[in-house]
């Protein structure tokens, strides 16, 4: 491949792109995914499960390429943001094979929520067997925007899912309800005895924090082992936070954003309210963030101590700077390419894995030419 050049792969045709900025190099390694959704890889290091929001989840080889959907995924309904959404494997899915999954259903009044829970991978990745829901968003408040629910499991094995208000304000303050919240559970679905609501009467008790408006990433930081979560504002006020134990993140007492009349959203108090928590870092103009992870790999030493966010609406991917709980925006990439990101993850080989929110949605594979350069010199 070129210097500076991007690269087409697929069918084993190798096709040349635009070029991108200068430093960044990218494989498109897959086109004519339906608005692909999540990333994870499987213990192999060379396989992939892939979410496409309007129901299938598929598995990628680069040998092999996009299988057919894998059977035994739930019935979803798909509708603006709503469908099937995030994919993670089970600390112990080598000796599980366990996949949990996040996606929406609806009441018998068209009303959507979301819905977690897992199945196990069949050893030739094309089935899922056994699905069990595990939890549902209750209630179910939503037209198909602000859903959120993306996943992620803590050294220690605890699963935490994030869900949006589903377009309620106000029900992300509701500590009985499960909109606009931060769960924690054990890995067999079950309520961990220290979550801080479990003796509160009115509260439901998976809830590990509260006060998310629509939240679109989430991941553990590598360095300090503190989840990191990042959501869309309003009209502006997009977000980065650090969530603690019991903490109320704000919404919508509490934003750096506006309504999108361009008046003050309604229940706001400010941008600073007592009782809830700044974010860690936010943009006053929203780039509509997306999918996030940590870079932590000695393949780029340019990218140590980064955390990479999709942006849908500004289509580049964002570079943050972290040194401890600080954050400082370094960079955006990928711009050129005019696509919206959906997610982003680091592969076992160092690289970026970056999915496109497309009709033709893309798989990427993001890295920087100058190893390229230095491993021919």
């Amino acid at each position: 491949m070129a210097r500076f050049t991007a690269a087409l792969l697929l069918g084993g045709a190798l096709a040349t792109l635009p070029a991108l900025a200068a430093e960044v190099q990218v494989q498109v390694l897959q086109d004519k995914l339906d608005h692909p959704w999540s990333v994870a890889f499987l213990p192999d290091n060379q396989t992939l499960l892939i979410t496409e929001r309007s129901g299938q989840l598929r598995s990628w080889q680069p040998q092999s390429g996009l299988s057919q959907p894998i059977e035994g995924v739930p019935q979803v309904v798909a509708r603006r943001q709503a469908g099937l959404l995030d994919v993670v494997l089970a600390p112990d899915f080598a000796q599980s094979r366990r996949v949990w999954l996040s996606y929406t259903e609806a009441n018998s009044r068209g009303e959507l929520g979301a819905v977690v829970g897992y199945g196990q991978l069949s050893a030739d990745n094309r089935r899922l067997t056994d699905f069990k829901t595990v939890v549902r968003q209750t209630p179910q408040l939503s037209a198909g925007n602000n859903l959120g629910t993306r996943l992620a499991f803590d050294g220690d094995g605890y699963l935490y899912i994030v869900f949006g208000d589903n377009f309620h304000s106000s029900s992300a303050q509701d500590l009985d309800k499960l909109t606009g919240k931060i769960l924690r559970l054990n890995q067999d679905g079950s309520v961990p005895k220290d979550n801080p609501f479990v003796s509160r009467s009115g509260a439901r008790p998976e809830i590990w924090a509260y006060g998310l408006r629509n939240p679109q990433g989430l991941a553990f930081n590598p360095w300090t082992q503190q989840m990191w979560e990042s959501e869309h504002g309003p009209r502006g006020g997009d977000e980065v936070n650090i969530p603690q134990k019991g903490k109320n993140y704000g919404w919508p007492l509490a934003t750096w954003g506006i309504d999108y009349s361009g008046s003050k959203v309604p229940e706001s108090k400010g941008t600073h309210v007592a009782g809830t928590e700044q974010p860690a870092f936010y943009w006053k103009v929203s780039p509509a963030v997306s999918g996030m992870a940590f870079y932590n790999s000695a393949r780029f030493p340019q990218w140590k101590n980064s955390l990479f966010i999709g942006a849908l609406k500004e289509k580049s991917l964002i570079r943050l700077s972290v040194n401890g709980d600080k954050v400082v925006e370094t960079q955006r990439l990928l711009g050129d390419r005019h696509e919206r990101i959906r997610d982003v993850r680091q592969g076992p080989d160092g690289y970026l894995y970056v999915l496109t929110d497309e009709d033709n949605g893309k798989l990427l594979k993001v890295g920087l030419a100058q190893e390229a350069s230095a491993a021919r010199g």
